[in-house]
This record gives C-alpha cells, sequence and structure tokens, in this order.
C-alpha cells in the first residue's frame, strides 16, 4: 500500500478560506441558508467552515447542523457488519431556506442522495447546494455535481482519498492511496 499528499495543512487552509468566500459571494448574510455537514465526515469540514465564517468574515446568525443518512442510504441492508448511525443535530428551519450540503469526498454520489432524502423530513428547502473538499470527478454512479469544490482528483477506482482533520487524527491533509 502506497499513498500520495495530495493537499498539506497549509494548502488545506488556503482551500477552506476560498470556499468560505465563495459561500459569501453567493449567500451574502447567510440570513436564508443552512449549513449542514454530512456525518461523519462532512461534520468536520462543515464546522471548520462554519468558524471561518464566524470568526475570520464576521457572519453574525450563522445557521449550521448535522445530518446522519445512515439509513436513507441504498447499500444500509447490504453490511455484515452492524451500522453504528451518527447523530443528527438539526434545530433550524430547512422549510423554504437555501440548504448548503457540505462533505469531505465526493465520490460516486449516492451519499448526496441520500441526503436529499433525509432532508426532506425536515422540511422542504427552497434550494439544495452541494461544497466538498475532494471532487473524485470519474467515479460517479449519479448525475451529482458540486457547486463548490476544494479540488478535484482523478483518482482510479482501486485508490482511496483520505481526510485527515485535526480534530480527530491530529492533522490537515489529503492522501491518495492506492491499495
Amino acid at each position: 500500500m502506497s499513498q500520495k499528499v495530495l493537499l498539506n495543512a497549509t494548502e488545506v487552509n488556503i482551500i477552506l478560506h476560498r470556499l468560505a468566500c465563495q459561500l459569501i459571494e453567493k449567500h451574502n448574510d447567510f440570513s436564508n441558508t443552512v449549513l449542514i455537514g454530512i456525518q461523519p465526515r462532512g461534520k468536520y469540514l462543515a464546522n471548520r467552515i462554519a468558524a471561518l465564517l464566524k470568526e475570520e468574515y464576521k457572519i453574525k446568525n450563522l445557521q449550521l447542523g448535522h445530518l446522519d443518512i445512515t439509513f436513507y442510504r441504498d447499500d444500509f441492508r447490504r453490511s455484515d457488519k452492524p451500522l453504528e448511525a451518527s447523530t443528527t443535530e438539526i434545530n433550524v428551519q430547512v422549510e423554504d431556506k437555501k440548504i448548503v450540503f457540505i462533505d469531505d469526498v465526493l465520490y460516486t454520489g449516492r451519499s448526496i442522495r441520500s441526503a436529499l432524502t433525509a432532508i426532506q423530513s425536515f422540511g422542504r428547502p427552497k434550494e439544495i447546494e452541494l461544497l466538498t473538499l475532494i471532487d473524485r470527478r470519474f467515479s460517479r454512479h449519479l448525475p451529482i455535481q458540486p457547486d463548490y469544490r476544494g479540488r478535484q482528483v482523478d483518482a482510479i477506482n482501486n485508490e482511496k482519498v483520505k481526510v485527515n482533520w485535526v480534530e480527530n487524527e491530529g492533522e490537515d491533509s489529503v492522501y491518495l492511496i492506492n491499495n
């Protein structure tokens, strides 16, 4: 197994700032926007983007939630081991709001399809966008594309993209792992 560094901590930080600025350009004061981190790993990216928007760019009333999609996935019954669901924390109204789904890696698009189904339990959003740190563009099973992307990666199917966050792995980095 070999691994290659795609992004180091400095590059991740630069990308996070760029993504935050792109969101500000589109959503201005965020009064009608809710950021939703897709559990489990999109939560870290969503929290980091939200912190940047609040602390660095002084966005006041930012609304943030986390959405668990475990039992909305089309493959959840196929696993031999029991699944562990994450928590859903959506304490804001999504009805008629602009939603920005946030996930670390966009691969097949199946997680996003699951999130689209899951969010309907909370109301009908006015609009839904997708922000992802890594876009594996040649791996889609569904016609889903990000509105905001940190970096596009052309990885073949036996390669895996691993995103590390300082909050859980002790470093901000992205690796391409070849099995």
